[in-house]
């Protein structure tokens, strides 16, 4: 009788002499709704175009706005697909979408040269594609795995420097590169390092001194005194770093958290930016709800830290002296790619070069 008791329609069962259970329809869950705390508000500004998932990191270039889609491929690209980086109007209409292949993840501006650097597989062997939005042309550089076993993440401009994060380190502890400085040679990429998996630093909250063990440097950013701003997201921290590269270098370490019913809760996030004027919004990327969101204030508060809290999921705002995350926008499924878009007119006419301050001042 175990056949009969196997099958699964009811009208079978009663004829095995077995009452048939009621048969229920399952609801499916629904979709978090994501929302914002006053006064902050929040909108769509694009959603996902057909067949494209997983939008991560945004870059802004004029009034274009470049998404890189990861499509869920492999990060190391060993499944050997390709993702789109889309270039959007401010109206969240389509621009241009551009094909590279392997996994996409960073992707930045270069201020000089108005180009845009894109990484692919950031777990090794990763791919360095620089796009003209004039020409729409490509550029490919071969970047390779680093000494630490696994690849490039992330892209920061500094001044005439530009720096790449070290991302997906096979050795514990990390005694190789987490960030490094970055030179193209004739279409080669020369790679220095500049911050030790193992570098000594300053915990902030606690003003004391600790070696680092960096084992998943991520996202990598500027503050607004031009300090470099490294996420180390499994290990839930930020690394500040003063003077990238010269003798003067300064690390410091801030453990993330955000406060819950049973009180601190260390959080991983993914991208962080600062507020680079009192006038702006938010961009941020939810690769689970395949959209990309703005958010929207009168007025912002300059060098503020505003964070895509994956590990929440939330985006938030970090306090840079405890490293506490007040949550503003809930309801995500992972949160992503975040970038403050300045939309301020500034007028820089109260600069004065030395000597004219000098004149004025004798």
């Amino acid at each position: 009788m175990k056949a009969c008791a196997s099958m699964l329609a009811p009208a079978i069962l009663m004829a095995c002499g077995m009452a048939a259970s009621p048969v229920f329809a399952q609801t499916p869950t629904p979709a978090p709704t994501p929302q914002a705390i006053s006064p902050y508000t929040l909108s769509v500004f694009a959603s996902a175009p057909a067949g494209l998932s997983a939008p991560d990191d945004i870059a802004v270039l004029d009034d274009h706005v470049f998404v890189g889609y990861g499509d869920g491929h492999d990060p190391g690209g060993v499944d050997g697909l390709s993702s789109q980086i889309v270039e959007y109007n401010m109206d969240g209409s389509v621009v241009h979408v551009y094909t590279v292949l392997g996994h996409v993840d960073g992707v930045k501006v270069d201020p000089i040269t108005h180009k845009v650097w894109t990484l692919e597989n950031e777990d090794g062997n990763t791919r360095l594609v620089i796009i003209d939005p004039q020409t729409k042309e490509t550029t490919l550089y071969i970047v390779g795995t680093g000494p630490h076993g696994g690849g490039y993440d992330d892209i920061t401009f500094r001044g005439c420097k530009v720096y790449f994060s070290a991302s997906n380190p096979l050795i514990n502890p990390n005694t190789a590169p987490a960030i490094v400085s970055v030179k193209l040679r004739n279409r080669t990429v020369d790679l220095d390092g500049v911050l030790q998996g193992d570098a000594g630093a300053i915990n902030i909250p606690n003003d004391t001194t600790v070696t680092l063990n960096l084992q998943d440097p991520d996202s990598m950013t500027l503050d607004t005194l031009g300090n470099l701003v490294l996420d180390s997201q499994g290990d839930q921290q930020l690394i500040i770093v003063s003077n990238p590269g010269d003798h003067n270098q300064r690390v410091l370490q801030l453990p993330l958290s955000y406060q819950t019913n049973s009180g601190p809760t260390g959080v991983e996030v993914d991208d962080t930016f600062f507020t680079t004027s009192s006038q702006g919004f938010i961009l941020f990327a939810d690769k689970g709800l395949n959209k990309i969101f703005k958010l929207s204030k009168n007025g912002w508060a300059p060098g503020v830290a505003y964070t895509a809290a994956d590990g929440g999921p939330f985006v938030g705002s970090i306090d840079m002296t405890t490293g506490v995350i007040t949550p503003i926008v809930t309801g995500l499924v992972g949160p992503g790619g975040l970038m403050f878009v300045d939309t301020s007119k500034r007028d820089w006419s109260w600069k004065h070069d030395e000597q004219s301050c000098r004149d004025d001042r004798e």
